[in-house]
């Protein structure tokens, strides 16, 4: 479609395009034996975090999209299915196994990084490969030499942690698993497939990287292509140019995309999206949901201004230490602080915003998504603690 005329979209179409791309449908699939596979189909990359206050971050995108499902059984299947991998895709992530090819010329630029600390650690480094060669998959605690290991200057890591975590970055290392958050590392050859070791060029794998991300967004910048995968702009732009000769990416405009002077954007409209009619989900989302997390985006699209606060200092926060966005009817209409307390059964809203002009129905919406949080996560019944703008009962049922 090269030297096609450009189209223009409305900011509402170009929602509706992204959503439907990010696998919102408005139809759950409470009925799917696995109703996560049409998430991660769509997601490409799941973002991993530690924050655990109401639910790991990589749980939430499959929520968000289908409703309650087994969380043992979407554990089973990320890491014993075979069919996926981690790596820093965006950030910490998951990954389809069979991708991981793509990312070689990264881990050849985590090599190049750290070149120099590879030569300085070489002692243990060699003994972290020995260890894993000998005794197969393991947790830092069981490589390092004792439990009171001295610590260095990276985040406090041991020496061994850090020789582990280079060796995951440049992809000799691979995690087989979590437990309590904890990697459990194996030497990639041993429980790789081959074929999933094998080398793309730098080039053939960031066009397939942008056009997968061309895909999950819909319709999107060059700077939200970019981002998906983590590539610099520049890598990125070439590209995209690629993909725009080929058809792959077409060129569009976008109502109200438009840089600091007011001039319109530059965005692409990936030649597999869909413009539904309508769609208008409720959801909660995490922070770490692709939705939400290149912020520029978020802004653009939504007109949602999102920071997470759980490095602001407790008084200077303004919405809470973790908010999860709130989708009503397409629209990113407020925020709430969440957390669990697994012990008393309940889910404690600790505070609730809602954005100038949301809908109407943002009360109503929210109270229905908190209900069948709380039943998700096995608790009985969500306490509101009255914080914020948007009036929610005190108390109520979980579903």
């Amino acid at each position: 479609m090269h030297g096609t005329p450009k189209q223009s979209l409305s900011l509402a179409e170009a929602r509706r395009i992204s959503l439907v791309a990010q696998g919102f449908t408005g139809a759950p699939k409470l009925g799917a034996r696995r109703p996560f596979d049409p998430a991660l189909d769509k997601l490409h990359v799941l973002q991993i975090d530690s924050v655990n206050v109401f639910a790991r971050s990589h749980y939430l995108p499959v929520f968000s999209r289908h409703g309650a499902y087994d969380a043992q059984s979407f554990d089973s299947h990320l890491w014993q299915s075979g069919e996926f991998t981690e790596y820093w895709a965006h950030e910490a992530a998951f990954i389809p196994l069979a991708d991981r090819p793509l990312f070689g010329w990264r881990m050849d630029d985590f090599a190049a990084r750290y070149a120099e600390r590879m030569v300085q650690s070489n002692t243990a480094i060699e003994q972290v490969r020995a260890q894993l060669r000998e005794g197969g998959p393991q947790f830092v605690r069981e490589l390092e030499s004792g439990p009171r290991e001295k610590r260095g200057p990276w985040w406090d890591w041991s020496e061994t942690k850090r020789a582990v975590e280079m060796l995951f970055a440049t992809g000799e290392v691979v995690s087989t698993g979590r437990e309590r958050f904890e990697r459990r590392y194996a030497l990639a050859e041993e429980v790789l497939p081959a074929e999933t070791l094998r080398t793309v060029s730098r080039g053939d794998a960031q066009r397939a990287l942008i056009d997968q991300a061309g895909r999950s967004l819909g319709v999107a910048t060059l700077n939200d292509l970019a981002d998906y995968h983590r590539l610099k702009t520049g890598e990125a732009r070439v590209a995209v140019q690629q993909l725009e000769e080929s058809g792959v990416l077409i060129p569009v405009t976008v109502q109200s995309w438009v840089d600091a002077k007011g001039t319109a954007l530059p965005a692409w409209l990936h030649s597999e999206a869909r413009i539904p009619s309508r769609l208008s989900p409720d959801a909660l989302l995490t922070p770490f949901d692709p939705v939400v997390w290149f912020r520029p985006r978020a802004e653009r699209m939504f007109d949602f201004h999102y920071r997470i606060e759980i490095y602001t200092p407790k008084e200077k926060r303004q919405f809470g230490y973790y908010c999860l966005p709130l989708m009503v009817g397409g629209k990113l209409a407020g925020r709430i602080d969440l957390k669990a307390d697994r012990a008393g059964r309940e889910l404690l809203v600790q505070a609730a915003w809602q954005e100038e002009g949301a809908a109407a129905r943002t009360a109503e919406a929210a109270e229905a998504l908190l209900a069948r949080a709380a039943g998700w996560q096995g608790l009985d019944r969500v306490r509101v603690s009255g914080v914020g703008n948007l009036a929610l009962p005190s108390h109520f049922d979980a579903q």
